[in-house]
């Protein structure tokens, strides 16, 4: 999980230059509109557009464009209709990534990820190539000076989570997804911060990249499906050494 660990982290501080981009704000409120599309527009009884208007609320979006994104979605506004799709394949290093989409135009969306994945040294691969290797979990990290570690294992633990690890300066801690929320609010009552809170797709195994040249090239190739507009989530099973990741940031 360290690698999850160490690429959630440069995603979160990344996410503030998204947003002023106006990048971040289109992503969210996609998935406020299908969430609120697929369960409703009460937030209580939808933990899908609860965590999106989380998101949204993180993201400092004005409450009107949360409240036409999930009217939008329950039909009370007109709007464009989305479907998910699910892209598979392997970048640089034979990494497995996967991208979630939310796209009004499924043969576009496939037709500029096909051209991502070739331009980046990655092939797009069938369905089912690689989303056996991932599960999907509740995944929260929290900063190591926040708790003492064995107050918060047991804290989380009896809160429902599956475990618990100590990566890079912060805890990782796992759930499964009918558990996500409970061991969130749990750690919120007790006034723990969380650096990131969402739900993910872990990999069962990852591959280690101990080359500058791979870890640039994966990295880019992630990057780049990232900014495509209709890209919500990236999910690869790449672990880059804090020393490679630390080349690869200094250099442009």
């Amino acid at each position: 999980m360290s690698g999850h660990s160490k690429w959630a982290s440069i995603k979160h501080k990344k996410a503030a230059t998204d947003a002023k981009k106006g990048k971040l704000y289109t992503k969210v409120i996609r998935e406020i509109t299908m969430a609120a599309r697929n369960g409703g527009g009460n937030p209580d009884k939808n933990p899908a557009l609860r965590m999106a208007m989380s998101k949204a609320k993180e993201a400092n979006m004005p409450s009107d464009n949360v409240k036409n994104a999930i009217m939008r979605g329950t039909g009370e506004l007109p709007g464009v209709v989305y479907e998910t799709v699910e892209y598979e394949g392997y970048g640089p290093a034979g990494v497995a990534i996967i991208a979630e989409a939310l796209t009004d135009n499924k043969n576009r969306t496939t037709a500029e990820l096909r051209n991502i994945f070739s331009k980046k040294s990655g092939n797009l691969a069938g369905s089912g190539s690689v989303s056996w290797m991932f599960s999907k979990k509740g995944y929260i990290l929290v900063d190591k000076s926040a708790a003492a570690e064995d107050d918060l294992m047991n804290l989380v633990l009896e809160a429902g989570a599956e475990d618990m690890k100590a990566a890079n300066g912060n805890y990782e801690i796992i759930t499964a997804v009918s558990d996500f929320e409970a061991v969130k609010k749990a750690l919120q009552d007790k006034g723990i911060t969380l650096q990131m809170a969402e739900m993910t797709m872990l990999p069962s195994s990852s591959i280690k990249v101990v080359a500058v040249a791979d870890a640039r090239q994966i990295l880019s190739l992630v990057e780049t499906l990232e900014e495509q507009d209709d890209v919500q989530h990236v999910y690869s099973n790449f672990d880059i050494p804090d020393e490679i990741l630390e080349s690869v940031q200094s250099q442009p």
